[in-house]
């Protein structure tokens, strides 16, 4: 992010930013949406045992081959087709599909199309933390942690 002020508003932007951090907000240290090799992901929305991100899956790209040991993964595609693989079963979803990944199961997203491929992911579970990635395969050279 970039802020353009005055230098009579940095005095209050002090000010802002202490009580914000008093508040402890993530937001101040992490950003809403984050990039990835495949593509990015926003964050939504959150709660304790749940989480809401919109994942933008570039052309030709794909996640991981992976799993989670506390989280379980409901994908809906708004824009495009995804390729899914759920346990060495593979699907194609369409705009207005969805399907479930259970916790612990071997999954990739992928994007087989030339069009950005556009989903709502819902996670739930005890634990949603990005560090709950086991990697199997992954084309970036990115290791589980």
């Amino acid at each position: 992010s970039v802020l353009i002020a005055s230098k009579e508003a940095l005095k209050s932007m002090k000010e802002l930013i202490s009580e914000l951090e008093d508040q402890n907000l993530e937001e101040l240290s992490l950003n809403k949406k984050v990039h990835r090799p495949w593509g990015d992901y926003t964050v939504i929305m959150k709660g304790e045992n749940w989480l809401v991100k919109r994942l933008v899956i570039n052309p030709i790209e794909s996640l991981s081959l992976q799993m989670h040991k506390y989280r379980s993964e409901n994908w809906v595609v708004v824009k495009g087709v995804a390729k899914i693989e759920i346990e060495n079963n593979v699907s194609f979803l369409n705009v207005n599909e969805s399907t479930y990944v259970p916790v612990g199961a071997k999954h990739r997203l992928s994007n087989p199309n030339k069009e950005k491929l556009v989903l709502i992911e819902v996670q739930s579970g005890t634990y949603l933390g990005e560090d709950d990635i086991i990697r199997f395969e992954d084309f970036y050279g990115r290791s589980s942690r």
